[in-house]
């Protein structure tokens, strides 16, 4: 197919594919911590009704789940490591599935953005290195500074990395589609590839090689479960969120994205901008070229920065991007995919609901027609 032929037949709403899964349109539901699960992080119920009214978009991407009780690092996440937790992601794979809609599990583990409360026998939070990020911990008794982590020993880290390949078993019994492993936004796997939160002097740190060997491994360990065709890969480049920084992000992330080439991976999924303290995009790009970025990665890319409809019709139709997700559209319209096709109106999203609670700015967002909707 010509440039000029990609540019007429690829839009939002035309067929998207990640390996052999093919998708009703390219966009895709980025994923959204809500923090609606039990104490115990059982899924509920109600988070299976909110997945379910989203089912329209080509791509669901869950929240962030912890692939371990060490992994956890907020009150009321999903995890997938216990039956219970597995029997409640069944129920949303099941609720999604009845729709037609297709669900990638996000797997994630916290590290230093953690808190020794959240925290098997009450131990410190671990890290690529012992260096205490910038301000507070959310945790079940409220904000709480965080805290000094401990280095993982080298002996240690294939624990880590069984962590995610068993996550990822159970993500299969649970039925998703495919997995997600959430290389950014300041967490485990990105604090060992930014050498701002990576000081070993092991095999694990030092060059950009050394730094990526974590990611590498585990990326190796999911693919033990499913086809690398259904793994996906998300990475923030520029991220400041969580106290991250990178001495040549443009250098380091274009070695680590060629790096991803041997993975043959589903697709990779970029934040292509930075996030304020509380998770929000904000802004335009400052200092990565996600063009040259994109031009390394020969294999699905999914773009995430705060896309309008006709921006991520620009994307799609100049080839940047495959798939472009959204975040807080998603949420506010769970119809968003016939909002945008029809040119309709939007919700207003409500911030001040986004994480914990109820229903309200959860479920009852409503779809056009069932109450005006308010423009955003």
């Amino acid at each position: 197919m010509t440039y000029k032929d990609y540019a007429m037949n690829s839009h939002l709403f035309s067929l998207g594919q990640i390996g052999d899964l093919k998708l009703s349109n390219r966009m895709v539901m980025a994923p959204l911590s809500r923090s609606r699960a039990t104490p115990e992080g059982v899924p509920t119920a109600m988070m299976a009704e909110h997945y379910q009214q989203r089912a329209s978009a080509g791509l669901i991407i869950t929240e962030s789940i912890p692939v371990s009780h060490q992994g956890i690092g907020y009150p009321s996440t999903p995890g997938i490591f216990t039956p219970e937790q597995m029997a409640g992601w069944l129920r949303v794979v099941n609720a999604v599935h009845s729709q037609g809609g297709h669900i990638f599990a996000q797997l994630q583990h916290c590290g230093r953005i953690s808190h020794r409360s959240h925290q098997p026998d009450d131990g410190l939070p671990v890290a690529p290195s012992a260096l205490q990020p910038d301000g507070v911990a959310f945790t079940a008794e409220g904000y709480k500074p965080f805290e000094s982590p401990r280095a993982l020993e080298t002996s240690e880290i294939k624990d880590v990395v069984e962590q995610y390949r068993m996550a990822a078993k159970n993500c299969l019994l649970a039925g998703f589609d495919g997995v997600e492993v959430h290389g950014g936004n300041g967490y485990l796997i990105d604090q060992f590839l930014r050498d701002g939160t990576n000081q070993r002097c092991d095999e694990y740190g030092g060059n950009v090689a050394n730094r990526m060997r974590f990611l590498n491994e585990i990326l190796d360990a999911v693919a033990e479960v499913y086809p690398v065709d259904r793994i996906g890969l998300r990475l923030s480049p520029e991220n400041s969120f969580n106290s991250m920084s990178d001495s040549d992000p443009q250098s380091h992330f274009e070695k680590i994205v060629e790096g991803l080439a041997n993975h043959g991976l589903g697709y990779l999924h970029v934040l292509e901008t930075s996030m304020d303290i509380a998770g929000h995009v904000v802004g335009a790009p400052r200092t990565i070229d996600y063009v040259r970025l994109r031009k390394l990665f020969q294999g699905t890319y999914i773009a995430n920065n705060g896309y309008t409809k006709e921006r991520a019709q620009e994307a799609i139709q100049s080839g940047h991007a495959d798939l472009i997700s959204f975040g807080a559209a998603f949420l506010s319209n769970p119809d968003l995919v016939r909002r945008f096709q029809e040119n309709l109106p939007l919700n207003r999203v409500d911030k001040s609901t986004f994480y914990g609670g109820g229903a309200t700015g959860y479920t009852d967002y409503p779809r056009f027609g069932s109450e005006t909707a308010v423009a955003m």
